[in-house]
């Protein structure tokens, strides 16, 4: 069952692949990487193990900004993030914030509605791109 508010995409790859897949579309659309934490690394330094589990923070000041000039406190959720996860099965998934469901959390006045629309749109592409068969 997925979380409210959490789009999740099957990817086509392995785990590693899908976030380089990721990373490449981000970059490749003038986007700001502001972090790459792998969490399965993070739970082995400590003992633990946990299947891969890599979270990425990236934006893009244009994008965001509209959103925070409506109701701040929208930057807790941003920038955006994308969580590429491996399920008991072995299969590789791309989780992230759907836009829409952050302006309802926060109640984000309509003024904000091209940003978000094209938010939206451009978190379904680079997703897209990062899961589907080559």
């Amino acid at each position: 069952m997925t979380p409210e508010g959490l789009i999740t995409i099957r990817s086509s790859h392995e785990p590693a692949e899908t976030m380089r897949r990721l990373e490449a579309e981000v970059k490749a659309r003038g986007m700001t990487i502001f972090a790459h934490i792998d969490h399965a690394s993070g739970a082995a330094a400590v003992g633990l193990s946990l299947r891969p589990t890599d979270l990425l923070v990236f934006g893009a000041a244009k994008g965001g900004t509209p959103l925070m000039q409506s109701v701040q406190t929208t930057g807790i959720d941003l920038p955006l993030k994308a969580l590429v996860w491996q399920d008991q099965a072995g299969v590789a998934w791309l989780s992230y914030n759907d836009p829409d469901w952050l302006a309802k959390r926060h109640s984000v006045g309509p003024e904000a509605g091209a940003a978000l629309k094209a938010m939206g749109a451009a978190l379904k592409s680079i997703a897209a791109a990062a899961t589907a068969s080559a």
